[in-house]
């Protein structure tokens, strides 16, 4: 076995040109993707993927969460294969290339390493993880979470959506459901390729970053519940606000964050306000909080410290809440080789690069509990990401892309 030629790269052009074909599946309105997990955009993708693999010779199945698996043979038929991939699910109003990049960079790699006639020691297998976003069913990261024995199937086949459609019967209806055993497989290592979605790398000018760790995360839903009443008639005196106390909770949770800064963040991205009419007093508001750092001291902490202001803003207002932790993960460290793998290919292609953190959760965070496991990242424009503008440039995909085969193909063993 031998390490990579440093003019071993992928088909740049090539790979530009799937997740332009890839994105017109689920279009957005405004440039970007829909394309929510188990609805039908999802189904089809799934299609297209599956049909590109096995025009590449490789051999896809399903497992019983929908993970997709597409593998390239090795030489030692009792080498565990190496994992690489990503997700092809969307937020609602999601881009081009969060998740899909390191979907369609797998399959590149492995076209690549046909068109040089490279074989390896250990398999290659390119995912799709079902559910990575968890916008439509929480929590993030679903089947990803099943297959490393985070949730049991059963209880993530119960999730339901804002129309209380289950994912189990979802996944049957769009035809994804495989009949292998969910997390049956073991893996030599996994790598995972993605965008930042954040603005470090652009602004330190940096082609790639070296993931050493991953930012733990909490996800809380609250419940605040107060008295739905017209808006012109009830004085003030006499109202149960449960929208002002949402206001008042969500500058308790801006508060908290920056009291870890720089690290740690906090904020609520999804609000649901009842009965959202514009002349009555909320009733009822439900808003999930996420909080995240690289030390799980720190979100125990904000964690803590939310629960005891919320409960306090309540009495005060004379307003009920709950809260339900509805996702999370303890912060991650990436396997020392295979980010070394990671480090050493970017090297020997040349290409800038810095080590970095996560800040977003990722299937990797999970499968790093079964197997060695690290990410690689490229730039995107101004951090921008789950939204539609968000923008990478086919310089910034195609590095990424190269250093993810060296350092699969370092892992799983170049034969000469």
């Amino acid at each position: 076995m031998a390490t990579p030629a440093a003019n071993m790269k992928v088909n740049g052009d090539r790979l530009w040109d799937s997740l332009m074909e890839m994105a017109k599946i689920g279009p957005g309105v405004a440039g970007g993707n829909n394309r929510q997990t188990l609805t039908d955009a999802d189904g089809e993708a799934r299609h297209l993927f599956k049909r590109w693999c096995e025009e590449a010779g490789m051999t896809v199945s399903v497992d019983s969460m929908g993970n997709m698996f597409a593998m390239r043979e090795g030489t030692d038929p009792d080498a565990l294969p190496v994992y690489v991939g990503s997700h092809l699910d969307t937020q609602p109003t999601g881009g081009k290339y969060d998740g899909v990049l390191g979907v369609l960079a797998g399959l590149e790699l492995v076209r690549s390493l046909n068109d040089l006639n490279v074989r390896t020691k250990h398999p290659i297998v390119v995912t799709n993880w079902t559910n990575e976003e968890g916008t439509r069913f929480a929590p993030a990261m679903l089947a990803s979470g099943v297959f490393a024995g985070v949730h049991t199937e059963d209880w993530a086949k119960d999730r339901v959506d804002a129309e209380g459609k289950r994912f189990g019967d979802e996944l049957k209806r769009i035809g994804w459901e495989g009949d292998e055993p969910v997390g049956s497989r073991k893996m030599h290592a996994m790598f995972e390729y993605h965008i930042e979605q954040g603005p470090i790398l652009e602004a330190e000018d940096k082609l790639i970053g070296v993931v050493t760790h991953g930012q733990g995360l909490s996800w809380t839903q609250v419940t605040v519940t107060g008295k739905e009443a017209h808006t012109g008639s009830t004085p003030m005196p006499m109202r149960r606000n449960a929208g002002l106390g949402m206001a008042r909770m969500l500058e308790l949770v801006d508060e908290i964050a920056w009291s870890h800064k720089p690290h740690a963040v906090g904020a609520a991205g999804h609000i649901d306000v009842y009965p959202n009419s514009r002349n009555v007093i909320p009733g009822k508001v439900v808003f999930t909080v996420d909080f995240r750092s690289p030390e799980l001291e720190v979100i125990e902490d904000m964690e803590r410290r939310f629960a005891e202001g919320a409960k306090k803003i309540a009495e005060e207002m004379g307003l009920e809440v709950e809260m339900e932790k509805v996702g999370g993960f303890d912060p991650v460290t990436f396997d020392e080789g295979c980010v070394s793998a990671v480090r050493n290919a970017a090297e020997r292609l040349g290409y800038s690069h810095m080590n970095i953190i996560s800040g977003a959760g990722h299937d990797a965070c999970w499968i790093n509990k079964v197997a060695p496991t690290a990410m690689i990242m490229c730039p995107c424009v101004d951090g921008l990401s789950h939204n539609e503008a968000e923008e990478i440039s086919k310089e910034w995909a195609t590095a990424g892309a190269d250093v993810l085969m060296h350092a699969v193909v370092e892992t799983a063993g170049i034969v000469e």
